[in-house]
This record gives C-alpha cells, sequence and structure tokens, in this order.
C-alpha cells in the first residue's frame, strides 16, 4: 500500500479568504508536497466532516464562522445537535473555519497560520 497517499498533507482552502490564503502560504514555506482542496467547488461529505472534526478535537459548534450572515440569519440562537450541525455545515460551507490542515491522524486550523507548525 502507498502510505504516501495516506500521509499526505491535505488544507481545506477557500482562495477568497484572507486567513486561508495565509495559512497555505505559511504551508508553502515548509513543504511543496501537499494537496489543496477548495471546498467551495469541491464540498466536504457528511463522513468526510465528521472525520475532520475527530482529527481536530472538536465539536461541529466550534467550526462555525459566526459572523457570517447566513449564520446570523438562519442559525444564531438555534440549538441543534452534532450530526444536524454537521449536516448544516455541508450544506453550508461558508460557515466552515479555515483553513483546515491535515497531516495523517492530526488536523489543525491554520489560524494563525503558526498552528501548521503542530502537524510537523
Amino acid at each position: 500500500m502507498n502510505t504516501n497517499i495516506i500521509n499526505m498533507i491535505r488544507i481545506y482552502h477557500n482562495p477568497r479568504c484572507k486567513k486561508s490564503r495565509a495559512g497555505l502560504n505559511y504551508l508553502k514555506e515548509k513543504t511543496d508536497d501537499f494537496q489543496v482542496i477548495e471546498y467551495l467547488k469541491n464540498p466536504i461529505s457528511f463522513d468526510e466532516l465528521k472525520d475532520l472534526l475527530v482529527r481536530l478535537h472538536k465539536k461541529p459548534q466550534e467550526m462555525i464562522r459566526t459572523q457570517e450572515s447566513v449564520y446570523k440569519q438562519n442559525f444564531k440562537g438555534k440549538n441543534f445537535n452534532d450530526d444536524e450541525w454537521i449536516k448544516i455545515l455541508t450544506e453550508y460551507p461558508k460557515l466552515i473555519k479555515r483553513p483546515i490542515v491535515v497531516n495523517g491522524s492530526k488536523a489543525v486550523w491554520g489560524d494563525p497560520p503558526e498552528e501548521i507548525d503542530k502537524l510537523f
């Protein structure tokens, strides 16, 4: 089995986001061996997001960008269980904090970018 594929670093990236671009640039300074996933173009599945949360050691509510208007208009102040939040995040990927950087079984939010150092 090719372990390079399993252990390849992945960054879930939104090129329109300043914080995500900063994380990507920081990662480029560390290595050139990674995969960029533009998750607004290639949506994250429910199972993939659930797996990312396990790797991040976070609850879905911690992944939400609460300053987004879609959050304020539709979800602020409402209670959902973890699976419901994951479904909401897959339906509204702009709500996902970014960038998320994964290396093997670990993942971090790359904000601030220095958080990425925890993966090396």
